[in-house]
């Protein structure tokens, strides 16, 4: 099995800055790869009973080389249930969660 990463930014009113430093890391590492589709962040907001929202990213299997750079931590594949494509590939969401159906 692959390994995900995931990066809590914390409040989501302060991670504006770090969410555009990790997206310059990845076009920066990832702009001449081929294999696009298997390559894309994806972020969600949450609160786990807090009152304020966290906002976590989390990194692909392909996009080990970015985690690592931004100190992400190993985790096991996110639900795909809240979660946003922050950079990445449209396809990626068939190829990584193929389980999920998607609508148009």
């Amino acid at each position: 099995m692959k390994c995900w990463f995931t990066m809590n930014l914390g409040d989501a009113m302060l991670a504006e800055e770090p969410l555009e430093h990790i997206k310059e890391l990845f076009l920066t590492a990832y702009k001449t790869n081929d294999n696009r589709r298997e390559l894309a962040l994806f972020i969600r907001h949450e609160s786990e009973g807090r009152l304020h929202c966290e906002v976590k990213v989390y990194f692909s299997p392909a996009t080990a080389i970015v985690a690592k750079t931004v100190n992400a931590v190993p985790c096991i594949k996110p639900s795909s249930n809240g979660l946003g494509l922050l950079v990445g590939s449209e396809n990626s969401w068939s190829v990584l969660f193929p389980e999920k159906t998607f609508s148009k």
